[in-house]
């Protein structure tokens, strides 16, 4: 049957009983029989992330009834990715996951349209963002995820009295996983604390997937685990060595092939870190040191396919929570810890005072006598900013820019700056926050000492 002759109702009729009557559990806003109409034909999500749990999203969104889906990824399909990327087949190696796993789920379920994006988030405006009803998360890494929050908060709009414009928020689904342990949460900006409001509770990360490995690396911490996790166990014999120094080296495996990983041996070690060099330098990554090298063997985390279906679940059930109202969401992080059992907790993050994003302003002590160089020194420290320009009472005291022009300024005190004020708010720019500006309420006080983290 072609796509334009398919029954929606009778396609999607198992979904009746949820989107079209009213239960104790709907919202004031739900609609009851047009819910499904309006799924089908008003609303459009975003899934950014195309690997283990971006394919259950695809998957699992097509077959609950939304029909105008986008997917963003930058990676390509690798031989690792087939046991748990089930959209994917040994032919289609080397290929766009974005565009793979889009044409794999339209195949199998007429009538959905889903358009890939094969470029990283970052180079999409806020055009493009605001297309979209709902934003799903299926990321890798911290980074991307407090861009697309940024993005995402920068879009609220409000009137002149300060109400929030409730056809300017675009709710965001976070879900992850890391072996057996996965979360969903959900933000909506300019309501609920927001992505950043949590960074403190946040572990560091200490396992990378084997499809980021395999692929075009990021950070140093690929480089060394794609030597440790691929190119040691295929190793036979370590060049440079000595007959003599490499059998009191080596210690065979029970299967009696290839060389056991010894991370106390140094002669393994220093081939590790030889290796991740390489590769390194042939991306430009810098940053492999041998300090690295040792800390990051040790933490390999495998991703787990069933932990990517349960999380992948809730994700979609918080997306069609939000776009149809059938059921309050979650208030606000789920947490899956499977290795204690099929084991849930939830909590609520409160908005953080301070947080760069979703707060109305930051709050921000400094000596009087500190130079613009070294406040700078410590705002690129505290909130990760990469090139940030400061703009205080209608002056721009700093721009990447305009370098040549207020490279001068680096040097100046603060409260040569703020022409002997010593409360002065000032708006903050910079690549990180994507395209949000932040206030910061600065008080100068006699006596402030700030201590950077490496010194403390």
């Amino acid at each position: 049957m072609a796509a334009d002759e398919i029954n929606v109702k009778e396609q999607f009729k198992s979904l009746r009983n949820i989107f079209t009557r009213k239960t104790a559990m709907t919202t004031p806003r739900f609609d009851g029989e047009e819910v499904l109409d309006m799924l089908q034909e008003d609303f459009v999500v975003l899934v950014v992330g195309a690997g283990g749990l971006g394919c259950e999203l695809l998957k699992n969104l097509a077959l609950s009834g939304v029909k105008d889906i986008h997917v963003i990824d930058l990676d390509t399909i690798e031989l690792s990715n087939l046991n748990r990327q089930f959209l994917f087949r040994e032919k289609d190696i080397g290929q766009p996951k974005s565009t793979t796993a889009a044409n794999f789920v339209m195949q199998r379920v007429p009538g959905v349209k889903i358009t890939a994006h094969h470029k990283p988030i970052q180079e999409y405006d806020s055009e493009f963002y605001t297309q979209f009803n709902c934003v799903i998360a299926g990321l890798d890494n911290v980074a991307a995820r407090r861009w697309l929050n940024a993005k995402l908060w920068s879009l609220v709009d409000y009137d002149d009295d300060g109400n929030l414009d409730p056809d300017s928020i675009i709710p965001l689904i976070d879900g992850g996983t890391e072996g057996f342990k996965g979360h969903v949460r959900i933000f909506v900006p300019g309501l609920s604390s927001c992505f950043d409001c949590s960074l403190g509770a946040m572990p560091p990360q200490t396992g990378y997937a084997i499809c980021t490995l395999q692929g075009k690396p990021r950070k140093p911490e690929h480089c060394v685990a794609y030597a440790h996790k691929l190119l040691w166990p295929r190793l036979k014999r370590l060049d440079g060595l000595e007959d003599d120094q490499w059998e009191l080296a080596r210690t065979k495996d029970e299967a009696g092939d290839g060389v056991t990983w010894d991370s106390d041996n140094a002669m393994f070690m220093t081939w590790m870190y030889q290796r991740a060099l390489e590769r390194a330098d042939e991306f430009k990554i810098e940053g492999v040191t041998y300090n690295l090298t040792m800390q990051v063997t040790k933490n390999i985390i495998p991703a787990i396919a069933s932990t990517n279906a349960l999380v992948s679940a809730g994700c979609v059930a918080e997306a069609l929570k939000v776009l149809t109202a059938c059921s309050g969401g979650l208030d606000n992080w789920l947490m899956y810890m499977g290795q204690n059992g099929c084991y849930t907790r939830t909590m609520k993050f409160e908005k953080v005072e301070n947080c760069l994003v979703c707060a109305e302003s930051v709050k921000i002590k400094e000596n009087p006598e500190t130079n613009l160089e070294d406040f700078m020194k410590r705002l690129r420290m505290e909130h990760k900013f990469k090139t940030p320009s400061i703009l205080a009472n209608k002056k721009t005291w700093y721009h990447p820019i305009m370098k040549s022009q207020l490279e001068g300024n680096l040097k100046k005190t603060l409260v040569t700056l703020s022409e002997g004020e010593t409360e002065i708010a000032f708006h903050v720019a910079d690549p990180s926050l994507a395209g949000k500006t932040v206030k910061f309420n600065l008080k100068l006080e006699d006596g402030v000492h700030w201590t950077p983290p490496e010194e403390e």
